[in-house]
C-alpha cells in the first residue's frame, strides 16, 4: 500500500509530535508513523524537568492547558555536599526564567492529542523497516502495519525515533564520528506514593553516593540514588532504599517523608552523540542523535531544541526553496548538544562519587561546590544552563 506526504516522521515523542504541530501551523502535511501503540506511549515514564524554553513553545503551540494547570514551577535548586546544602536562585539569576515539573508522559499525551485534534494523521504500531532513496528528492519509508506492507513516499524524512531507531542506522558511517561516555555507575530510581520532602529539586554528594531528590506532582515523589553498574532492584528492598536517601539527603532540620513505593528501575548512565544529524533528505532529532545522562534534565529538551531548528528549516525550504537552513541544521543543533553535554558531564562529576572520601578528586570536588555558593558568576552559569539557554 503506498502513500505520500510532504514529511514523513518516524516516532511519536516529544521531538516527532512537535515538529508535527509546527509544520501543521505553516501549512506542511506530514504523518507520523510509531512502533509502539498509543497506550504505550502515553505511559512511558521518562524525565519530567521542563526548561523555560520547552515551555513557552508549549503554550506557542497552544498545548499547554493541563501542563499550566498541573505543571510545577520551581525557581532554584537545592546543591548539597555531605549534608551542606546551597540553593541556586534561578528567578534571581536569570531575569525570571525558571523549570517546570511535569512528566514526559504527560507532555507526550498533551501532544498527541493536540497533533489528532488538528487532523495530523498518527500511525501507531507502524513498525518502520527500511528508508530508501534517502539521495533523491523522494525517498520512501517502508513499515508494516496491522500486518500488511506500506510505503509512504515523501520529500523529507525525520528520524525522531530514539537511540534504537532506524533513522540513525541509514546515515552512511562516514559522514559522522560518534562519541561516547559509559560512566562508572548507575541510577537507581524510585516512584513513591508521598508528597514530596522538598519544595524545590535536592542534588546531593555524599560519600556513600550521590541521591536525588525530585518528583512528578504534589502527592507523587521521584527519588535516586547512585548504585554499582551491575547492581539489581532485588539488592533494595524498599525500607533498605528509604533508608539510604535519608542519609544521602539529609541535612540539619530536615527530613524525608516515606511512602510506598510503585516503581523501581536502574538506569546506567552515558553520554553519547554524532557530530552530524543529516544526509540528503534524512534528518534525525533528539536521542536518535544524542543523549545525555539525566544529571541535568536535558534530554527531552535538547530534543524540542532540535526540532525548532528542523521546522524553521523545512518552512524556509517550502516557503522560499531556500535550503540554507536545512544544510547547517547539524551545526546549528550542535552548539547547544555540546552545551548540554557538557553541563550534564559537569553535574554528574560534580555530584556522584568516584573516590575515596578525602582523595585528590574528592577534594577538587568539595572545591568546586564550595565555589557555587562564593561565586555569583558560577551559581549564575548553573542557573542559565539549568534553565535553559535563551540563544546558542
Amino acid at each position: 500500500m503506498k502513500h505520500s506526504t510532504k514529511v514523513g516522521i518516524i516516532g511519536a515523542g516529544p521531538a516527532g509530535l512537535t515538529l508535527a504541530l509546527l509544520l501543521q501551523r505553516k501549512g506542511i502535511d506530514c504523518i507520523i508513523l510509531e512502533n509502539r501503540s498509543r497506550q504505550y506511549v502515553e505511559s512511558r515514564v521518562r524525565a519530567g524537568l521542563l526548561e523555560q524554553n520547552t515551555v513557552d513553545l508549549i503554550r506557542e503551540l497552544g498545548a499547554s492547558e493541563r501542563l499550566d494547570k498541573e505543571g510545577l514551577e520551581h525557581h532554584g535548586v537545592y546543591l548539597s555536599f555531605n549534608g551542606v546544602r546551597h540553593r541556586v536562585p534561578f528567578k534571581e539569576l536569570t531575569g525570571g526564567r525558571c523549570i517546570t515539573i511535569y512528566g514526559q508522559q504527560e507532555v507526550v499525551k498533551d501532544l498527541i492529542q493536540a497533533n489528532l485534534d488538528r487532523g495530523i494523521e498518527i500511525v501507531f504500531e507502524a513498525h518502520a523497516k527500511h528508508i530508501e532513496g534517502i539521495e533523491t528528492e523522494s525517498p520512501s519509508i517502508f513499515y508494516q502495519h496491522n500486518g500488511e506492507e506500506h510505503e509512504l513516499t515523501c520529500d523529507f524524512v525525520a528520524g525522531c525515533d530514539g537511540y534504537h531507531g532506524i533513522g540513525r542506522q541509514h546515515l552512511p558511517k562516514e559522514t559522522y564520528n560518534e562519541f561516547r561516555i559509559e560512566y562508572p555507575f548507575s541510577w537507581l530510581g524510585i516512584l513513591a506514593n508521598v508528597a514530596p520532602s522538598s519544595d524545590e529539586l535536592i542534588y546531593a554528594y555524599h560519600e556513600r553516593g550521590f541521591a536525588l531528590h525530585s518528583l512528578r506532582s504534589e502527592t507523587v515523589s521521584r527519588l535516586y540514588i547512585q548504585v554499582e553498574n551491575d547492581d539489581t532492584v532485588d539488592n533494595w528492598p524498599d525500607e533498605k532504599i528509604w533508608e539510604e536517601l535519608s542519609i544521602r539527603l539529609g541535612a540539619e532540620g530536615w527530613s524525608l517523608q516515606s511512602g510506598p513505593i510503585f516503581e523501581k528501575s536502574i538506569t546506567p548512565m552515558r553520554s553519547f552523540m554524532i557530530d552530524n544529524m543529516q544526509y540528503g533528505r534524512l534528518f534525525l532529532a533528539g536521542d536518535a542523535a544524542h543523549i545525555v545522562p539525566p544529571t541535568g534534565g536535558k534530554g527531552l529538551n535538547l530534543a524540542v531544541a532540535d526540532i525548532r531548528f528542523l521546522a524553521s528549516a523545512l518552512t524556509n525550504w517550502y516557503d522560499n526553496q531556500d535550503d540554507s537552513l536545512l544544510q547547517s541544521y547539524s551545526q546549528d543543533c550542535l552548539r547547544r548538544i555540546w552545551r548540554a553535554q557538557d553541563f550534564s558531564n559537569f553535574m554528574t562529576y560534580l555530584f556522584h562519587k568516584q573516590a575515596a572520601h578525602g582523595s585528590f578528586e574528592n577534594l577538587l570536588q568539595k572545591s568546586k561546590f564550595d565555589y557555587i555558593s562564593l561565586s555569583k558568576a558560577q551559581a549564575t552559569t548553573i542557573a542559565e544552563n539549568y534553565v535553559g539557554l535563551k540563544e546558542i
